[in-house]
């Protein structure tokens, strides 16, 4: 695997055909009981697009790796599992749908 890009062995879930949202999130945290919503509907609703929620505390050379400062914070990952951007704290529906959509165009780049 590139340093760069997550696989399903890295996240224990398969990669959308079309995105991947990773959500880190901790046990205590309201912010991402919200976003994990969000994203879940994104997921159900969207073709092609996987949801997984990490633990930041579980998976500290992870969030080491990926420089990841705060709960929640989301990667958006293309099809090949290259990131295509991230955001921190609870996300729009729309600003996720957006996101998907850059992450599929970014898989024929």
């Amino acid at each position: 695997m590139d340093d760069d890009r997550l696989d399903a062995g890295v996240l224990g879930v398969p990669l959308g055909a079309r995105a991947t949202l990773v959500q880190f999130s901790t046990a205590f945290c309201a912010p991402c009981r919200a976003t994990r919503q969000v994203l879940r509907a994104v997921a159900d609703t969207e073709l092609g697009v996987a949801h997984v929620e990490l633990d930041a505390e579980s998976h500290l050379e992870l969030v080491r790796r990926l420089d990841v400062r705060s709960t929640p914070t989301v990667l958006v990952l293309a099809a090949d599992g290259r990131e295509v951007t991230r955001a921190s704290g609870v996300p729009r529906r729309s600003q996720v749908v957006a996101a998907v959509d850059r992450a599929a165009c970014a898989r024929s780049a």
